[in-house]
């Protein structure tokens, strides 16, 4: 075993074109080192919906560049099995370590293949990609990110000419064409042939952010930003400028990217601390909100001042208030979101008489949803212009909320007092999450394995009414590994993460509230009702 592990290791170093990823590999060689060999060599990074992600480094189960130049030729061949012979493939990414190299490499390997390729002129949003692959009518998109994972990680987004993340069955028979690639030597990588493009896209993406806005609003909010070391500021400034918001005041030491994230543990505005230059910026400024984007600015932040200080509000909480603002503009078309988002959306869409639709977890399914006009998901990510682009957008997401601010305002009204009549209208709609990060991935099939063959009967004194095993789908929803509870009042889901190594579950409760001067007594029973239905969840699943 030790030899057969050594002679692959080599065998991947001959053909690695990274001088860095070799030298690490070779130190790795000399030394023995079976444990890393072991980690790096037991089997090849997954190619799924998500398309790749994971943490830098040489190997078959690190993100390099011999992985990227596989997972690149491995596209070529399944658009070209699929009649997109001399397409288009246009190309975005971050500001991670070894983004731009990424990027390159997939420019060559689409050229090489008789493909056209198209790199977007420097790190931008992922949204810009997203917008890029329909306006310049594109057979595919690949971004570079890693999104709000941690520095030492990178990633490899792949979107499909309508403009929307590839789903099953594409990401399997993307992955089937990677695994056939015998060898790197076989993938011809030209030096020359794709085109950086400049910022017409760019421009054209602005343009439409415009759009979002209703003609004539209040555009008088002010606002604190923090682009979380990514590529969201100059994008969003932008945009702010155009539609004539005051210029927000930046968190200085987050403002320009950074692929190290030294301000934060985890670059994602939900981790713990990851608000807090923001909040004191906000202390400092008294703003009318703060607006935090993730990395590649695909998901938006925000956060209210409550009492005497500063809160993020939940996903579920900013979902529900752009539904609101919508339907008091009188938008059209359908209401969409994923199951582990709350319910109010659906109860909100009914009484406006508008279609609703639930998906599976993630934008590759919302963003497919017939007649969308909004799509959210609880995990801050917001679609508000579908027609330009079909997967959450920072960005405009971040230009609506500010206009609905600017529109309370002008009423002498903040977001939160809209939040409390969303409340009193529909029921308090409290969410939570109880969300385990595993160094080992057995615990969390062993969690799932343990509720499946002694499912709870209560969770907090209350009785399941029903429990669904999505992992056979329902008349709505296609198989995924999942489980959903519904309970009296409330309703839990417990799904493994598709991108991190993480159990995730997704509580709620829904408190009647007859007037405004019951909203205190209904947010603490909620806050006791979520904190015992945790505990009793946790306790069931063993973790």
């Amino acid at each position: 075993m030790h030899d057969d592990l050594i002679a692959r290791a080599k065998a991947w170093l001959t053909e690695d074109p990274d001088a860095e990823t070799r030298d690490e590999l070779a130190k790795l060689i000399e030394a023995q080192d079976v444990q890393e060999l072991s980690a790096r060599f037991s089997g090849t990074l997954q190619f799924g919906t998500a398309g790749l992600r994971g943490e830098l480094g040489a190997g078959p189960m690190r993100m390099n560049r011999s992985v990227v130049i596989r997972a690149a030729a491995g596209l070529a061949a399944y658009l070209k099995k699929n009649g997109h012979t001399d397409g288009l493939v246009v190309i975005g990414y971050d500001a991670r370590h070894k983004s731009t190299d990424f990027a390159q490499d997939t420019a060559a390997v689409m050229t090489g293949a008789g493909l056209r390729a198209a790199i977007l002129p420097r790190p931008l949003p992922t949204p810009v990609l997203a917008f890029a692959i329909r306006y310049l009518g594109a057979v595919a998109g690949v971004e570079v990110t890693a999104s709000h994972n941690p520095p030492r990680d990178n990633g490899y987004k792949v979107y499909l000419g309508d403009g929307s993340q590839i789903v099953p069955p594409a990401d399997a028979e993307i992955a089937a064409e990677i695994d056939a690639i015998p060898s790197l030597t076989t993938v011809l990588r030209p030096t020359t042939g794709w085109e950086t493009l400049d910022d017409t896209v760019l421009n054209a993406y602005l343009a439409r952010t415009d759009a979002v806005l209703a003609p004539d609003s209040p555009r008088t909010a002010r606002t604190v930003y923090t682009a979380m070391h990514g590529v969201g500021k100059d994008t969003l400034l932008a945009a702010l400028a155009r539609a004539g918001f005051p210029e927000p005041a930046l968190v200085p030491e987050q403002a320009e990217p950074d692929p190290d994230f030294p301000t934060v543990a985890f670059p994602n505005p939900e981790e713990p601390g990851a608000m807090d230059l923001a909040f004191a910026k906000a202390r400092e400024t008294n703003p009318d909100l703060i607006i935090a984007n993730d990395p590649d600015a695909d998901r938006c932040a925000v956060a209210v001042k409550d009492g005497t200080d500063w809160r993020m509000l939940r996903g579920d909480e900013v979902g529900a208030l752009l539904a609101t603002h919508l339907v008091n503009r009188g938008a059209h078309g359908t209401f969409a979101e994923s199951i582990v988002s709350s319910s109010l959306l659906g109860r909100i869409a009914e009484k406006a008489n508008l279609p609703y639709e639930e998906t599976l977890t993630g934008f590759k399914w919302i963003a497919r949803v017939e007649g969308l006009r909004y799509g959210y998901e609880e995990a801050l990510g917001y679609c508000v212009d579908p027609d330009g682009v079909r997967d959450k957008d920072g960005i405009t997401a971040a230009l609506l909320i500010t206009e609905l601010a600017s529109v309370l305002k002008s009423q002498n009204r903040t977001l939160l007092d809209l939040l409390y009549d969303i409340a009193v209208e529909h029921g308090l709609h409290a969410t939570d999450q109880l969300s385990v990060r595993v160094e080992d991935l057995s615990l969390i099939s062993s969690a799932m394995r343990r509720l499946r063959e002694h499912p709870p009967t209560h969770l907090a004194g209350l009785p399941i009414t029903r429990t669904e095993d999505l992992t056979q789908g329902t008349d709505k929803l296609p198989p995924t590994d999942g489980l959903r509870y519904a309970l009296d009042g409330a309703r839990v889901i417990v799904r493994p993460s598709g991108t991190e190594p993480k159990l995730k579950c997704y509580l709620e409760v829904v408190v009647p509230v007859a007037t405004h001067a019951d909203l205190p007594t209904a947010r603490t029973k909620a806050t006791n009702l979520l904190t015992t239905i945790k505990r009793d969840l946790s306790t069931a699943a063993g973790i």
